[in-house]
């Protein structure tokens, strides 16, 4: 399927014929110059839009990190107690 927005070779032309009829070829280049300094915003304004998710989404990885280990040490300190409540008693002997 075609990608509707994209003009084929032919629109461009008419583009192209028209643009040169409304503005002249004179104004033509400080067109071009306005249209690539948008593009060129835009992919800046998009870079720093990544940059600041990545950012984000470092930190929420850092965050999950420290509770993941919080959580394996409240686990280890949970066993340990168990192991010592029952003393040096194996569970397996005990029918656990």
């Amino acid at each position: 399927m075609q990608f509707l927005l994209i003009p084929s070779g032919g629109e461009i032309v008419i583009i192209v014929l028209v643009v040169l009829l409304l503005f002249g070829a004179d104004k033509i280049p400080e067109f071009m110059r306005m249209v690539f300094k948008g593009m060129k915003e835009l992919r800046n304004a998009t870079d720093e839009i990544k940059r600041e998710f990545n950012s984000a989404s470092d930190d929420i990885k850092k965050d999950f990190k420290e509770e993941k280990q919080a959580i394996e040490s409240d686990i280890q300190a949970y066993k340990k107690k168990v192991e010592n409540d029952l003393g040096e008693d194996d569970p397996k002997d005990l029918g656990y």
